[in-house]
C-alpha cells in the first residue's frame, strides 16, 4: 500500500473503533437496563449480570458494524474533502476510483470481523447464553434467598426470610402452602436450610411450627417440630431449554442439515437457508455501505463548505439498502427456493457505489454541474 492507502486505512479504522463502540453501548444500555432489573430483582448477583452481558455482546456488536462502518467512511470522506486532501491527491492524477481502494480494503476487513461473528462468535454465545438463561431461571435459591420480602415461587406458595447468614442460615422464615382449597398450611421456623438431594431442592425447616387450617370444619390445628423437610423444588417451575433456533447452529448444520435436524418438529428449510446466506450478506453490506458512504462525498467536489447534501443522500442510500435486504430477508424466510435474493441488497450496494464513483469521475454528469449549464444565458 502507498503512504495515502495507509493514511486513509488508518483514520477509517480509528473512526470505525469509536463509532462502533459508541453504538454498542447505546445498545447494551437498552438492554441492560431491562436485563439488570430482571436478574437483580430475582435476587441473583452482579457476576450473573456481566456474564449474560459478555454472552449478548457478540450479537450487538453485529448489529451495529454494518453502520460503524458507513459513519466512519462518510466522516472521513467529509473531513477530507473539507481540508482538500481529495482535491490535492486527484490534482497528482488520483481517480475516484484510485481513492477508494483503501476503502475496499476497509470494507473487506470489517467483513472479515463480521464474518468471524456471524459464523462463529455469534452461534456459540447465543447457544450458551440459551443455556444459562434457562439454568438461572431453574435455579430455585436465587428465587428464594430474599432478605424481607414476600416471594412467590409457584402458585399457591408464599416464602418470606427475615435475615440470611453469612453461613447461609435462614432466620425466621415463613412459608405458607394454599394449593390444597381444603386446608391451608403455613410453616414457620426459627432457622431453615436449602439442601440439594436427588438433583431437587429441600427446605429443611429447624425449631418451628406448623398450622393446618381446615376450610370445611373451619378448625385450626398446630403441630411443634424441631426439624422438618419439605420439598421446595418439586413446586417451583423447571424450564428446561428448547430446541436450538437457527442463530445458534454452525453454517455447515443450516446448509446441510442432519438427519436429528430434519426430523425436528420445528425444523424449516427456508428459515435455516435464510439463516446461513444471512451469514454471508452481512459482511458484504457492510462493505458496500462504507463503499456507498465514501462515494457519495466525492460526488460532491471541493467545497469549503458542509457537504450535508452528499451526506443525507448516502443515509437515505442506505436505508433504501436496508430496507430492500429486510424485504428480502422476509422473502427468503417464506420460501426456500428464494435465498439468492438475500445477496440482491449487497450486490446492488456495490453497484451503486460504482455509479456514483464513476459520476465522480466525470464531473460533468453529476447534477451540479447540469445545473450549472442551466443557469448559463
Amino acid at each position: 500500500m502507498t503512504r495515502f492507502d495507509r493514511y486513509l486505512l488508518a483514520q477509517l479504522t480509528m473512526l470505525f473503533g469509536f463509532f462502533a463502540l459508541v453504538l454498542v453501548l447505546i445498545y447494551w444500555v437498552n438492554r441492560a437496563v431491562v436485563l439488570f432489573d430482571q436478574l437483580i430483582a430475582n435476587g441473583h448477583s452482579a457476576l450473573v449480570f456481566l456474564e449474560f452481558s459478555a454472552l449478548m455482546l457478540p450479537n450487538l456488536v453485529r448489529m451495529t458494524m454494518p453502520i460503524a462502518a458507513f459513519a466512519a467512511a462518510v466522516y472521513v470522506a467529509n473531513r477530507l474533502a473539507s481540508d482538500s486532501e481529495l482535491v490535492v491527491m486527484q490534482t497528482t492524477g488520483y481517480s475516484p476510483f484510485r481513492l477508494a481502494r483503501p476503502v475496499l480494503m476497509f470494507g473487506v476487513l470489517v467483513g472479515l470481523m463480521l464474518s468471524l461473528l456471524t459464523h462463529v462468535l455469534v452461534p456459540t454465545s447465543s447457544a450458551q447464553l440459551r443455556q444459562r438463561q434457562a439454568e438461572v431461571t431453574a435455579s430455585a435459591t436465587a428465587r428464594l434467598l430474599r432478605e424481607g420480602r414476600f416471594l412467590h415461587p409457584a402458585p399457591g406458595l408464599t416464602f418470606y426470610v427475615a435475615e440470611i447468614a453469612p453461613d447461609s442460615t435462614l432466620k425466621n422464615i415463613f412459608l405458607s402452602d394454599r394449593r390444597d382449597q381444603a386446608r391451608n398450611i403455613t410453616y414457620s421456623a426459627r432457622q431453615a436450610l436449602l439442601v440439594q438431594d436427588g438433583g431437587t431442592t429441600k427446605l429443611v425447616m429447624l425449631d418451628g411450627m406448623a398450622q393446618m387450617f381446615d376450610t370445611a370444619s373451619r378448625s385450626l390445628s398446630t403441630t411443634s417440630f424441631s426439624d422438618f423437610v419439605f420439598d421446595i423444588g418439586a413446586l417451583l417451575i423447571s424450564r428446561t431449554p428448547g430446541p436450538p433456533t437457527p442463530w445458534e447452529m454452525p453454517t455447515r448444520t443450516l446448509l446441510h442439515p442432519d438427519a436429528e435436524t430434519r426430523a425436528r418438529a420445528d425444523y424449516d428449510r427456508a428459515r435455516f437457508l435464510q439463516t446461513a446466506h444471512e451469514r454471508f450478506s452481512q459482511p458484504l453490506i457492510a462493505a458496500a455501505a462504507a463503499l456507498i458512504g465514501f462515494a457519495a462525498i466525492l460526488l460532491g467536489g471541493f467545497s469549503r463548505f458542509s457537504l450535508w447534501k452528499q451526506v443525507l443522500l448516502a443515509v437515505l442510500l442506505l436505508i433504501a439498502l436496508k430496507s430492500l435486504d429486510n424485504v428480502m430477508l422476509e422473502r427468503a424466510r417464506r420460501e426456500a427456493a428464494a435465498w439468492p435474493l438475500i445477496y440482491l441488497a449487497p450486490a446492488l450496494g456495490f453497484a451503486l457505489a460504482g455509479l456514483m464513483l464513476w459520476l465522480a469521475d466525470r464531473p460533468a454528469w453529476t447534477p451540479t454541474a447540469w445545473r450549472r449549464r442551466r443557469s448559463l444565458p
